[in-house]
């Protein structure tokens, strides 16, 4: 039987999530590995949770699943949730910062792009310039919707355009429910970015924190800090290092790029 020793100090405990890349399916950030990370931080005795956040965004339903799962672990265990941006936390980035209850960011961090964007190609005139004829046979009308070899039609356009809306209106939805009452009175959901102190007057953010001075300040010098991130097997390390997905590496830098960095 362990006794409590009345005369011992208790040291608080933060667990430190660390959020760093695009959020996609299969690669990334996404739901299916982070699942077993934020399981672990918030199953730890702990004060809080800290979420290290620096991603340009990417899908917005493993966005949506992450974000709910920060929500729905927080509220089980009654633990509180911060969020702190380093570089960026743009589109689905924000979303995750949206999460928590708190977010602070660094005087130079971009926050926001609250929107919704859809990109491709159009190869119909290339493949015509070689000669090549596509061949496309469909049931259902709109079942070959936007194919970039063939030439872009007005309403695959305007049912894009439905489809983009709904998922705006859904992330709308997510960032007025997290922020509420905190957000400046005018449109913030253009897709705009905003930097350090300009998101915080238009209440996009709290303050201006780093981690780890932060939660000393909040609970004491002798705070206690334990990190969860995303791990990988000696295996998948190796194989990313030397064969990497270029597609998907291409992709994430372009992401990163658009607020550049």
């Amino acid at each position: 039987m362990k006794l409590k020793n009345p005369f011992r100090r208790e040291h608080k405990t933060v667990s430190i999530v660390r959020l760093n890349g695009m959020i996609a399916s299969g690669r990334g950030l996404n739901d299916a590995s982070l699942a077993p990370v934020l399981e672990k931080a918030f199953a730890k005795k702990t004060n809080a949770v800290a979420l290290v956040i620096n991603s340009p965004g990417g899908s917005p339903v493993q966005s949506s699943l992450i974000g709910a799962r920060i929500r729905r672990l927080a509220e089980e265990k009654k633990i509180p949730v911060y969020a702190f941006v380093e570089d960026v936390a743009a589109s689905g980035g924000y979303w995750l910062a949206a999460s928590a209850d708190e977010i602070y960011v660094d005087p130079s961090s971009i926050v926001g792009s609250i929107g919704v964007i859809s990109t491709g190609f159009g190869l119909d005139q290339l493949i015509g310039k070689y000669g090549i004829e596509r061949r496309v046979h469909t049931a259902g009308n709109s079942k070959s919707m936007l194919d970039p070899f063939q030439p872009q039609k007005d309403e695959d356009v305007e049912r894009l355009k439905i489809l983009l809306e709904d998922v705006h209106q859904t992330f709308k939805d997510h960032i007025f429910a997290r922020r509420g009452t905190k957000l400046a009175d005018r449109d913030l959901f253009t897709g705009e970015i905003w930097v350090g102190q300009k998101a915080i007057q238009d209440g996009l953010v709290d303050g201006i924190g780093h981690v780890v001075p932060f939660f000393k300040q909040k609970f004491g010098e002798k705070v206690r800090f334990r990190i969860f991130g995303q791990k990988k097997s000696i295996l998948s390390r190796f194989s990313t290092q030397i064969f990497g997905d270029m597609s998907y590496s291409i992709e994430e830098r372009a992401a990163y790029a658009r607020f550049g960095m």
